[in-house]
């Protein structure tokens, strides 16, 4: 499937593109928003990508766009960095498009879907913990919290206790093998979603930190942007959407009064960080979603900077068991 950006409309309404405006588009991808804004304003384009297979296709923009275009290959912790390399202090917009893209999901070797038999491997950039030493190596405990958390799996016992079955016998090394045990696991029923889709959503997750990198590049965003500046964020998953629309409700909204029961009595002013000016979500049309059926769990949120101070306090996130246990063979 071709790679088709999400929203695309509505992203390119919601980013200021006048003429000198800088915009960092922290998930470069297949180029899509990118490509868009170049076509569409004056603005100037920093992108950014974590995968290094992305890196054919921002030269041939950058070949395209000498004076207005530049690409970074990094997380989107790395996003300030990237800015600084580029002479950039502040910007105008940053947007990023969140999960795993559809060039991803449609190469076998990397892992990232049962659809397609490959190395269960899903890691973005290419280095690190796989998918496959995550179930391999970490225990029953660690594996459960990871399903029930990232995956919201109901079931994240169960998958957990079978593939400790497994592994005991052979290592789980392809996505073929992973989707049948967890379908088995699961009764060997099918809906309409694969018994398997929770388990991989919370793999992916976990061995790309995808809700850490997500918490760090909003409080890099809260930052670098400039009064007035817009963050545009499209998620396609529950817990990165929570993520976000906690950020911006934080940052937007004044803290409680108190009420007659526990009432306040000091009150310390508060100066939003950012303005939401919409608080409803933005969801795909349904022509969009008729043409793209990725599209359809796409939710878009923005916001505009404020002139005041960034809060700098850390979205807080669940507690989860970590990567060095995996490389430390646990």
């Amino acid at each position: 499937m071709n790679h088709q950006p999400v929203m695309l409309a509505e992203v390119l309404a919601a980013l200021p593109l006048e003429a000198g405006k800088r915009i960092v588009d922290c998930t470069f991808g297949a180029g899509g928003y990118s490509k868009a804004i170049l076509q569409n304003s004056e603005a100037q384009v920093l992108a950014l990508d974590r995968d290094p297979s992305v890196e054919a296709e921002a030269n041939a923009v950058m070949a395209a766009n000498a004076n207005r275009f530049s690409f970074c290959l990094t997380e989107f912790s790395g996003l300030e960095a990237a800015m600084h390399a580029q002479g950039w202090e502040q910007v105008d917009g940053i947007v990023l498009d969140v999960g795993v893209s559809s060039m991803q999901l449609d190469q076998s070797e990397r892992g990232f879907s049962f659809m397609r038999d490959g190395p269960l491997d899903m890691r973005m950039s290419r280095f690190g913990v796989s998918a496959a030493d995550v179930v391999n190596q970490l225990g029953e405990r660690d594996l459960i919290q990871i399903f029930r958390v990232y995956g919201e799996e109901k079931r994240a016992r169960r998958a957990a206790q079978a593939i400790l079955s497994a592994r005991e016998i052979a290592s789980i090394t392809t996505t073929g093998q992973l989707a049948e045990l967890i379908e088995q696991a699961f009764g060997g029923k099918r809906s309409r979603i694969h018994p398997a889709t929770k388990v991989f959503q919370a793999l992916r997750i976990f061995i790309n930190d995808e809700l850490g990198e997500l918490a760090k590049v909003l409080l890099v965003a809260e930052r670098v942007l400039k009064p007035t500046g817009k963050l545009v964020v499209v998620a396609f998953h529950s817990l990165e959407d929570r993520l976000v629309k906690s950020f911006l409700r934080e940052r937007s909204e004044a803290p409680s009064r108190g009420s007659r029961f526990a009432p306040l009595t000091e009150q310390t002013p508060f100066y939003p960080s950012f303005i939401v000016s919409n608080r409803k979500v933005t969801l795909p049309s349904s022509e969009e979603t008729a043409r793209n059926p990725r599209s359809r769990s796409a939710r878009l949120r923005w916001a505009e900077r404020s002139t005041a101070a960034a809060f700098g306090t850390v979205p807080q996130l669940a507690p989860m068991p970590t990567l060095a246990l995996v490389e430390a063979g646990a």
